[in-house]
């Protein structure tokens, strides 16, 4: 079954943790509604080989409106998660226990939502210390799959797995 799957991004994403996943979801039958401060903006990624259009802005969705949650690495997470409507809008798939799919630096917004605390994750290697002292059970493994809910891998050459396991709990 189709699941709508909310992403959110801004600049300075990794492009291939953004595209590879997106065309593995896309493929599958999913939707990817794509999620800034402001719809259609422009983002663009740290590799400048992406540019995003934004489908809706923050204050014009809830996470009711949606199956999954999907955090896209690089930079975006470490600035979406200065702003408090994207930490209350995880922290709710997190606690509702929908979906979550965040690679390399994606966990970042679940650490600042405080909702790593006993979940299995992995994260990019500068930021496993954080997710450690957020609780998580912390593992150094290509993907992580915890209570059929949360995906998490550490990097680019990750996504073979993350993608695999994403789809397995999107079904």
């Amino acid at each position: 079954m189709a699941k709508k799957i909310a992403t959110v991004i801004t600049d300075m994403f990794e492009d291939v943790e953004y595209t590879d996943p997106v065309k593995a979801f896309k493929d599958a039958g999913h939707e990817i509604v794509t999620i800034e401060k402001e719809k259609g903006k422009q983002v663009t990624g740290k590799q400048n080989d992406e540019t995003i259009t934004i489908d809706q802005g923050i204050d014009d969705v809830k996470p009711d409106d949606f199956d999954a949650l999907f955090i896209p690495g690089g930079f975006s997470p470490d600035q979406l998660r200065a702003d408090d409507r994207f930490v209350k809008f995880a922290k709710k798939f997190m606690d509702d226990k929908k979906p979550v799919l965040a690679i390399c630096h994606g966990p970042q917004l679940l650490i600042t939502a405080k909702s790593l605390e006993g979940r299995k994750a992995t994260g990019f290697k500068s930021i496993q210390v954080d997710m450690e002292y957020a609780g998580a059970n912390l593992v150094d493994q290509e993907v992580a799959v915890c209570q059929n809910q949360l995906v998490t891998s550490r990097q680019p050459d990750d996504i073979p797995a993350f993608n695999r396991e994403s789809l397995n709990v999107l079904k």
